[in-house]
C-alpha cells in the first residue's frame, strides 16, 4: 500500500509507524484510518517483525479526529462511526499484537490520539509530551480505547479524575501515575524509541506474546483460572527454539541469541 498520511518502514526486525500529517497535528481523517488499519495488519501479521515502534512526525503525536471533517450536527454520525471503527481496529491490533509495541509520544496526544499513545507495552514520553482526554470540550464521549486503557493503567478513581476534570497531564505526571513508562528528552526520543524497539525485537518473541496474553486475561480471570493459564503458557513454551537457546545460555558469560521461534 502507498501511504499518504503515515510513514511506515521496516528496519531489521522492527516495524515503524509514524502519523504523518504534521500540518494538521496528525489528526485522523478517513484516509489515515484506512492506512492505520492496513499498516497494523501488515506489521502484526509479519513474523519477521518482532517489535513495533509507534510515534508521530512533527511536534504533535496525534490530536484525534480531524474536526474540519465534521459539521457539528447529526449528519456527522456516519463519519464518526467510520472513524471510530478504523481507530478501534488499529487499537485492537496494537494491544493484541503477538509482539511488543513501543510508543514514543512527542507533543500532544489528545482525544482519539490518547489511546494510541498509551497502548504500548512500553510508553516513552518526550519531555514536552502532554496527554489530554479532550472529549468533553466538544460534547462527545470517549473512543479509541481510552475508557479501557485508562482504568487499567492508573486505576478507576484516577481515570475518573482525568476524564471528568479533563486537565492536561504533562510527561512527568504521566510517568508518576503510570500513563508513561519513562520520560525522555525531546531530542533523544526518536533514538530511544528505536533502541527500545530494537532491544525488544531481539528478545523471546513468543514468550513476550504469551505474557501479553496473560496480562490481558488477568482482569477477567479468577486466581485459579489465571494460574491454570500461566501453567499452560509456560509449559507450551518449552517447545520453542528460544527456550532451548535461553536454557543453554543461562549461567554463561553471554546472553542467549533469540530468534523468535
Amino acid at each position: 500500500m502507498s501511504y499518504e498520511t503515515l510513514a511506515v518502514s521496516r528496519s531489521d526486525a522492527v516495524g515503524h509507524i509514524a502519523f504523518d500529517r504534521p500540518e494538521a497535528h496528525n489528526a485522523l481523517n478517513e484516509r489515515m484510518g484506512d492506512e492505520m488499519v492496513e499498516a497494523a495488519h501488515d506489521l502484526v501479521s509479519d513474523d519477521e517483525i518482532r517489535a513495533i515502534a509507534l510515534t508521530g512526525n512533527g511536534p504533535v503525536f496525534n490530536t484525534g479526529a480531524d474536526l474540519t471533517m465534521l459539521s457539528g450536527d447529526g449528519s456527522d454520525e456516519p463519519t464518526i462511526r467510520s472513524l471510530a471503527s478504523q481507530l478501534h481496529e488499529f487499537l485492537n491490533q496494537m494491544v493484541h499484537a503477538p509482539k511488543p509495541v513501543v510508543t514514543g509520544v512527542n507533543g500532544v496526544a489528545a482525544g482519539g490520539g490518547l489511546g494510541p499513545a498509551i497502548c504500548g507495552d512500553i510508553v516513552l514520553a518526550g519531555e514536552s509530551a502532554r496527554f489530554e482526554f479532550a472529549y468533553p470540550r466538544i460534547g462527545l464521549s470517549a473512543d479509541g480505547g481510552s475508557t479501557y486503557l485508562l482504568p487499567r493503567l492508573v486505576g478507576l478513581r484516577r481515570a475518573q479524575e482525568l476524564i471528568f476534570r479533563d486537565e492536561p497531564v504533562d510527561a512527568a505526571e504521566a510517568e508518576e501515575i503510570g500513563l508513561a513508562t519513562e520520560v525522555v528528552p525531546d531530542d533523544e526520543l526518536d533514538e530511544r524509541l528505536t533502541a527500545e524497539a530494537e532491544r525488544l525485537s531481539e528478545g523471546p518473541t513468543q514468550a513476550y506474546a504469551a505474557t501479553k496474553d496473560l496480562l490481558a486475561e488477568s482482569f477477567g480471570n479468577s486466581l485459579e483460572a489465571q494460574l491454570g493459564a500461566e501453567a499452560d503458557k509456560i509449559a507450551g513454551l518449552t517447545n520453542t527454539e528460544d527456550f532451548s537457546r535461553g536454557h543453554a545460555a543461562f549461567g554463561g558469560d553471554e546472553d542467549a541469541e533469540f530468534t523468535g521461534e
